[in-house]
């Protein structure tokens, strides 16, 4: 009992100092930087963006969008967060792009034309070749393995935006104002490797064509020596994504929109050309034949049925007594309109899914590989959270759509960041790397940012040395740095 009331008499005494600036809340940050300099990336970018005023003084295009990359990396949801890294004296020695302003950024970010957003493009393919480069020394297993079958995703995702007056966005169909990032991604890297700032209403098949050229230009030349496949969702259900994929010598498989002939096709379907999914309970999958008019000849048809449990309880079973559910639009056509309660008398009610594809589905086992893979065509998606929650894409700061994709960029380039990062520091766990974060696998911005970037020190000067003072228990920095500072530097 002493003890405790001796605990709130030291507490009654304890007072509040003057600030010390020698403290920081994102000691992390020189991971970032420290990484940034290895892959001289602000240096590449800006060989490939050119400059962008006419005086040669200030910042660069290169540091502007790895500027509000870090910011974002360490949590920062608007362009005033620049302002407060800025005002973190300690933070500001740490930081890959210090002094850079919110009124600055936007100011220079409008001053990029066209071309120079384009360049951009470039610049990350110099960047993800230097990463490639570097792995191969550290890693050379893991880098080959990565240059011997790659994947790109596309996909669009859109990012709601408040104000009237904002240019670029448009309403999509479900009434949000919206801007509309198109993005084509590395799948094992899980970096980007090109991207488009559309309105809500753009559609992206016209562009999808030109998108996966570039995204095949920004691959390093080894990955390009490699077999090369691309994913897509029934939203690029088109025959010229699919040629340009045959002519850029490209094994593609792209969803299909659940149209009559494909209903058709499937009513022929024998109950004995069914085998078995991989990973996926109660699924099953089939090849029939189907190439629609202007699509390569060596395209088939891959569909999927998954088997729903039904009941009429509510809130119990797979499908929805609610006609407009989504999962609904996945039924037969004879059974979609069915009441819940029919329904439920089924002998059996499946979910379809087809998607058209040049890959080899010979055979029961092939075809199942294949809808394996394709059926991870989410981890885009994943890119997709980890921008929106892990950076700040989940939001346009500014009325002008040059500023708005400054800002896409530096979230997709925080992604890109933390996808390199784990490629080049995490440690092989087994058959895979085990990232940075509480479980196996790549970790999360989010998770980054807790563990690894947001950690709070103290930096000390003495003999013309720096020295971050940890709180105990943090040993996952000096972890990382260590593994950073022994990867070769690129010239």
């Amino acid at each position: 009992m002493g003890r405790v009331r001796e605990i709130h008499r030291v507490r009654r005494r304890v007072r509040i100092g003057a600030p010390d600036a020698s403290l920081t809340r994102f000691s992390g940050a020189i991971v970032v930087t420290e990484l940034v300099d290895r892959l001289a990336m602000i240096k590449l970018l800006d060989a490939a963006i050119g400059p962008i005023k006419l005086r040669d003084r200030g910042f660069s295009g290169g540091q502007l969008l790895v500027g509000i990359a870090a910011a974002q990396l360490a949590g920062e949801d608007f362009l005033v967060g620049l302002d407060r890294q800025r005002g973190d004296e300690a933070g500001q020695v740490l930081a890959a792009v210090p002094g850079l302003a919110s009124t600055t950024a936007a100011g220079l970010a409008r001053k990029f034309t066209d071309a120079q957003w384009h360049a951009v493009e470039t610049g990350l393919a110099d960047v993800a070749a230097a990463a490639l480069a570097a792995l191969a020394v550290v890693g050379p297993a893991r880098a080959a393995a990565l240059c011997e079958t790659v994947t790109i995703d596309l996909d669009t995702t859109d990012v709601e935006v408040y104000g009237r007056k904002k240019r670029g966005v448009a309403f999509n169909h479900q009434g949000q104002r919206v801007g509309r990032p198109h993005v084509a991604t590395w799948a094992e890297t899980a970096t980007v490797l090109a991207a488009d700032l559309m309105a809500g209403t753009d559609d992206p098949r016209p562009h999808a064509a030109e998108l996966l050229n570039r995204a095949l230009a920004g691959l390093p030349a080894p990955a390009r020596g490699g077999r090369i496949r691309l994913r897509a969702d029934a939203g690029y259900f088109a025959g010229e994504l699919a040629r340009a994929a045959l002519f850029a010598e490209v094994e593609f498989a792209i969803g299909a929109r659940r149209i009559a002939p494909l209903w058709r096709i499937l009513d022929g379907v024998a109950e004995t050309d069914w085998t078995d999914a991989i990973d996926m309970t109660n699924a099953q999958v089939a090849v029939a034949e189907y190439c629609p008019d202007w699509w390569p000849a060596a395209t088939r048809l891959l569909i999927r049925r998954v088997r729903l449990d039904v009941s009429t309880e509510p809130g119990a079973g797979q499908v929805s007594a609610d006609p407009r559910a989504r999962r609904r639009r996945t039924l037969h056509p004879d059974q979609r309109a069915l009441p819940i309660d029919e329904l439920a008398a089924a002998d059996a009610v499946y979910g379809y899914s087809f998607v058209v594809t040049n890959l080899d589905v010979a055979t029961g086992e092939r075809a199942a590989a294949v809808e394996h893979w394709y059926r991870h065509r989410t981890s885009i998606e994943n890119t997709f959270r980890d921008a929106k929650h892990g950076a700040a894409l989940r939001h346009l700061p500014s009325g002008y759509p040059q500023v708005n994709t400054a800002w896409m960029w530096g979230a997709l380039l925080a992604a890109s960041i933390a996808g390199w990062l784990h490629q080049l520091t995490a440690t092989r766990s087994g058959a895979r790397l085990s990232g940075h974060g509480i479980r196996g696998g790549q970790a999360m911005i989010a998770t980054l940012r807790h563990r690894l970037i947001r950690v709070p020190a103290r930096l000390v000067r003495h003999g013309g040395a720096l020295t971050l003072r940890l709180p105990p228990g943090h040993d996952l920095l000096d972890e990382v740095l260590a593994r950073i500072r022994a990867l070769p530097a690129t010239p």
